[in-house]
């Protein structure tokens, strides 16, 4: 993993000027772009010389090539918009086969800037408005916002409900992402409805491990595994209330629970590095729809994920996109009037340190703890 400092001066080499934030020791670091969605490029608990935790697509960036389809920059947390597949898809065109070859990140979540309409040393806010239209014909016009915030050690252990421990090197993060309807028509299921769509990129490897604590009985029969096809049991491990999902940017998997099932946490672990990334959002309510991503015909088009995993590996053309693997977390449907606004709140923590005292942790926030992510895939 390269370090932070070496990675921001990687994109300001080649002119990605970013925003950082930073808390008063400078081990804490934030840095974001405003050209590319105001996206968290990456982030770091020990200061430059420290690992910078984002993945950045180095060769892409540097290369000064911009994609048709998609340019995967990179980013370890970026705001799009749901769904991605389906009748009310936002990437696929009106009456277009949902194949890869015919799916289109739109502009406006890829290469479009946000701008920014305020800052200071620990947050920064951006706006900006989308004119999109998904596979039924349906025009939306959104307005967004987005505010980032680094958290202090007591807001992190706030948020998370637990004491951390000092010796562990920390950095959190803050998201608040709101969309606005900005149209003369209110969004409908009739007509689709987005939702804000978060997503973070990270470096894969064969020692991490993604974690999607599930709620409630029949565990395996809640997770959604199907989004490219089967996937072997050596890639999806399901213990307790636990699913597991091995990350190593050689297989094009992806997993997900649906509402009902999430808690509101999901994360990854590096068993090498001792490297812990936990994503938290507002868990489901009773009532809560969201919208379903996977291509093609869909049974329910609003029963679809809360939090999803992706690990990235070859396409059905053969092409990799990285290698990557994503964390995910989805609002509900947008179903707004005009002038209304929903805002999705997301906050990302990176911990590094003593296995004891990442244990300790995890411990009253996933079952079976540390343990049962580390032992997921050892069997």
């Amino acid at each position: 993993m390269k370090t932070y400092g070496e990675a921001r001066s990687f994109l300001e080499a080649y002119g990605v000027q970013g925003v950082e934030l930073s808390d008063e020791s400078g081990r804490a670091r934030v840095y974001l772009v405003p050209a590319w969605q105001g996206r968290v490029m990456t982030s770091a608990s020990t200061g430059p010389e420290g690992p910078g935790y984002g993945w950045i697509n180095r060769s892409l960036i540097a290369s000064g090539v911009r994609k048709s389809r998609f340019n995967p920059f990179g980013g370890e947390e970026r705001l799009w918009l749901g769904p991605e597949g389906g009748p009310f898809s936002l990437y696929f065109a009106p009456g277009a086969e949902q194949v890869y070859a015919n799916w289109q990140v739109p502009a406006a979540l890829d290469t479009e800037p946000f701008r920014v309409v305020g800052r200071d040393a620990r947050q920064v806010r951006f706006e900006a408005g989308m004119s999109l239209r998904n596979a039924a014909g349906t025009c939306f016009e959104v307005g967004v916002t987005r505010r980032v915030e680094l958290l202090s050690l007591r807001q992190a252990e706030a948020a998370l409900g637990h004491a951390l421990s000092p010796e562990l090197a920390l950095v959190a993060y803050r998201s608040e992402n709101r969309i606005g309807n900005c149209g003369p028509d209110a969004w409908t299921p009739e007509g689709g409805a987005p939702s804000v769509w978060m997503l973070g990129m990270f470096t894969p490897s064969p020692s991490t491990t993604v974690f999607l604590p599930c709620d409630g009985e029949n565990v395996r029969a809640a997770v959604n595994s199907d989004y490219f096809g089967t996937l072997p049991d050596d890639r999806l491990s399901v213990s307790g209330g636990l699913v597991c999902l091995r990350i190593d940017g050689a297989f094009r998997s992806k997993i997900g629970l649906p509402a009902g099932r999430d808690t509101g946490l999901c994360g990854s672990y590096d068993a090498v590095s001792h490297h812990l990334t936990l994503v938290r959002c507002r868990r489901s309510a009773a009532g809560d729809r969201y919208v379903e991503s996977r291509w093609g015909a869909q049974a329910d088009p609003f029963g679809g994920d809360v939090v999803n995993a992706y690990n990235d590996g070859p396409t059905e053309t053969g092409e990799v996109m990285g290698p990557f693997y994503e964390i995910e977390t989805s609002s509900p449907a947008a179903f707004l009037r005009p002038g209304e606004t929903l805002c999705h709140t997301q906050e990302v923590f990176h911990l590094q340190g003593d296995e004891a005292l990442l244990e300790e942790l995890l411990r009253d926030l996933v079952p079976g703890g540390l343990r049962a992510v580390k032992e997921a895939f050892n069997h």
